[in-house]
């Protein structure tokens, strides 16, 4: 049996989270890749991630956030039971981190500000416009050695770094606020009440019987319908079946 988790969010900010967590996954999973015509992969990732960040003041709403959750541990200090030392270096990370994202500039300004970056962008919003008579610097930057490469792909992920570890910080308090209880979808559908506080629903089901969870709903309630993943020979692409699954309202 093949479990997966699916998650959900409730609100806006945490859509952004889980979409900038995704692309700086796959920009690390593509400038780690073993060929050059693989790390094409990074670029058109790092263009749509500065793209992101273009149109959304996220570093707003992480701030916000980091004070959050500095209260919180300060609050969670005074129980006599909590690991002080873990504690206090979690409290001091985010401290350091918060205060670092106040200084700094919007992010991504150090990936638009290269030229380099700056002159092959355009192309890659074009269909297959990252041929070699489109872009031949990008081609004589993929013709030089892997390690050369390598290393400057390193020093842009660098830029990302702040960011990177602020949505892991938010991501993580936020998941381990709901615990998996296990669910009945009775002919496939659940309805769920979301309290004030919840802002991402999560989702673990078996992968092996054809089925996948479908979400909608706000920040009053949220309701999951399973789908069939290939509904050819029947007659509904919805699951009629009652399934146990396990659902974690964050």
């Amino acid at each position: 049996m093949s479990d997966t988790v699916y998650e959900f969010p409730l609100k806006e900010k945490v859509r952004n989270y889980l979409r900038i967590e995704q692309l700086i996954a796959q920009l690390k999973s593509g400038a780690s890749a073993p060929s050059a015509q693989l790390q094409m992969y990074f670029f058109d990732q790092l263009f749509t991630l500065l793209d992101l960040f273009e149109r959304i003041d996220i570093r707003t709403d992480i701030i916000k956030d980091l004070d959050s959750h500095e209260k919180n541990l300060m609050y969670w200090s005074q129980h006599p039971n909590i690991d002080s030392s873990a504690l206090e270096q979690t409290l001091d990370s985010i401290v350091s981190l918060r205060n670092s994202l106040k200084t700094c500039k919007k992010f991504g300004t150090e990936l638009k500000e290269d030229k380099f970056l700056s002159s092959i962008r355009q192309r890659f919003a074009i269909p297959g416009g990252a041929c070699s008579f489109d872009l031949p610097n990008l081609h004589y930057w993929l013709a030089q050695p892997e390690s050369q490469r390598s290393q400057i792909m390193n020093s842009w992920l660098a830029t990302l770094k702040n960011v990177d570890k602020a949505i892991g910080i938010c991501l993580s308090f936020l998941r381990e606020r709901g615990q998996f209880r296990p669910i009945t979808a009775s002919n496939g559908f659940y309805q769920g009440v979301a309290e004030d506080k919840n802002e991402l629903i999560r989702v673990r089901c078996n992968t092996d019987n054809g089925y996948y969870p479908n979400l909608s709903g706000n920040k009053y309630r949220y309701a999951v319908r399973f789908m069939w993943f290939e509904p050819a020979g029947k007659t509904n692409v919805s699951v009629e079946d009652d399934i146990t699954f396990s659902v974690a309202a964050c």
